[in-house]
């Protein structure tokens, strides 16, 4: 143990400026694919609850999809074979790790929003109509407002868990934490240095967001005077 701490203290101040550049991209990774899953749950929701079925059964389609096939598939897809179909189409890694990433998570926030949707009452929704408000004014001022309260924790949850993902998009070389850990390893031959440092610095960001979903949790978990 003595000996591996050596080692450790030798290597870390070396490799902390590479693993304080590598953090820097993670969260860039991160919040390109959630916003990119943002906006695909959302319109993905909406189509969702349309009347429309064609537009519905898309929604559906798209969801079922997204929600059933691993990430790492998803980016293997989009990185590799949008190549083999458009050639002329050509993504870098950490565009085509924030597409998937962000698109399996708009399949799975569209349920999220869904959910919080339905569970505001359905007669408020038919007396705003009644009183003479658009469906859209009735969505932006009535049901949205009270469905962000039981959409905010797991939308929470899921951007904790995209933190983490975000490793595996080192399996197509996107410039992320995880990569830059498993070339440092295989530079200097030290596998379990550079991945013990690579799950501290994961914890350090991963962590206090996860406290503060929780304080998310509480706070709308309470009623509302």
């Amino acid at each position: 143990m003595g000996a591996f701490l050596d080692k450790l203290f030798q290597k870390l101040p070396i490799w902390f400026p590479e693993f304080v550049e590598a953090t820097w991209q993670t969260l860039q990774l991160t919040g390109a694919a959630f916003a990119i899953a943002l906006a695909a749950g959302i319109v993905a929701c909406l189509l969702r609850l349309s009347h429309v079925t064609p537009l519905r059964w898309a929604a559906i389609g798209f969801i079922e999809v997204g929600r059933a096939i691993p990430a790492l598939v998803i980016l293997f897809l989009i990185y590799f074979g949008l190549q083999d179909l458009l050639p002329s189409l050509r993504l870098d890694s950490f565009t085509a790790a924030a597409i998937g990433l962000g698109l399996q998570g708009g399949a799975i926030l569209a349920e999220v929003f869904r959910a919080g949707i339905e569970a505001v009452d359905r007669g408020q929704r038919e007396a705003s109509l009644a009183l003479g408000m658009t469906p859209a004014r009735t969505m932006l001022d009535v049901v949205a407002p009270q469905a962000i309260r039981v959409v905010l924790p797991p939308t929470g949850n899921y951007l904790v868990g995209l933190l983490k993902d975000t490793s595996i998009a080192a399996i197509i070389a996107a410039p992320e934490l995880m990569l830059r850990a498993k070339d440092l390893a295989s530079s200097s031959f030290l596998p379990m240095h550079a991945y013990v440092v690579v799950a501290i610095f994961y914890f350090a960001l991963s962590y206090p967001l996860s406290l503060a979903v929780r304080r998310l949790e509480v706070k709308f978990a309470l009623p509302q005077r």
